[in-house]
Parts: C-alpha cells; sequence; structure tokens
C-alpha cells in the first residue's frame, strides 16, 4: 500500500531553439504544468564566431546551478524552519577541451564547486541538514549526480534518425 504522505509530481520544460545570427540562438522555453513561458537567448563572442548579443550557453548553464541550489536553499530553510539571512553561492564550473589537428574540439566535465555562505544563527547541524535536502532538491545538481545519458536525434529530409 501506498504511503499516504509521500507525494510525486512531474516537472517538465520544454524548449525550441532558433538560430537568429552567427552563433546565435533564441530559445523559447516553456514550463505547461504553470503556464509560463520564457525567452531567453545564447550567444558565443568572436572567438567562437559570435557577436557577442548574449551570453554563452555555459554562463546559463553556471547561473542555472547556482540559482537551482540558491533557490532551495531559501524554500526549504522555510520549510525546515531554520532561519537564515542573506545567501551567497560561489560557483567554479570547470571543463577541459582538447583538440587534435582540424577535428573539432571534444570536451570533458573537470568538477563544480559550489561555496555556500549564510547568514545564519542555526546550529552547524541544521545548516548542515538545510544544504543536504538543498542539494537532493536542485533539479540540475540531481542530473548531474545521475551521470544521465542525452538522447539526440536528427531530422535528414523528413525522416528522423538517432543520433
Amino acid at each position: 500500500m501506498a504511503d499516504p504522505t509521500v507525494k510525486t509530481f512531474d516537472v517538465i520544460f520544454e524548449g525550441t531553439g532558433t538560430a537568429s545570427g552567427k552563433m546565435r540562438n533564441d530559445i523559447h522555453v516553456t514550463w505547461p504544468m504553470m503556464k509560463e513561458s520564457f525567452d531567453l537567448a545564447t550567444d558565443e563572442g568572436p572567438f567562437h564566431g559570435g557577436d557577442g548579443t548574449a551570453p554563452p550557453p555555459l554562463a546559463l548553464f553556471t547561473a542555472a546551478l547556482t540559482g537551482c541550489l540558491m533557490t532551495q536553499i531559501r524554500a526549504f530553510a522555510k520549510r525546515l524552519k531554520i532561519d537564515i539571512g542573506t545567501v551567497e553561492v560561489k560557483a567554479r564550473l570547470h571543463w577541459t577541451g582538447e583538440q587534435v589537428g582540424n577535428d573539432p574540439y571534444v570536451t570533458a566535465p573537470v568538477g563544480f564547486h559550489l561555496d555556500i555562505d549564510l547568514d545564519s544563527s542555526a546550529s552547524t547541524a541544521d545548516q548542515l541538514r538545510l544544504i543536504a535536502f538543498a542539494k537532493k532538491g536542485c533539479f540540475i545538481e540531481t542530473t548531474l549526480m545521475q551521470g544521465l545519458s542525452v538522447g539526440h536525434r536528427v531530422k535528414i529530409d523528413t525522416d528522423w534518425h538517432d543520433a
């Protein structure tokens, strides 16, 4: 018999990106469950052939991970009745790249580190408990910890092909 105190829910975001410049991408993101949508853009600087009209994708990724954890810290502090004031998170996301000859480069993550500075009079145990829940509640962080594979398809003529 299912535990009546356990509630499950799905969170689904959908995005459609359109190339709109040298390296610029305009991305329309919807959150159907909340009936919300967002228009975002990415671009690369001259190094990658872009015009720098918007943040590069890795900047948005860094902001998303940092913001996700910060949101959960504040939301869960209320739920857990842990008093916090200001929250500051400093993120350092590190990748390496390797290019052989004229082939496109290949990348690999080295490590992601988040330093959290809480203004709180709560005990060390309570602050650590809060961070433990925030880490488990951050969708981006839990996704990264899974090593989830990403499926890709490409449309060639009228047919979709796994890529």
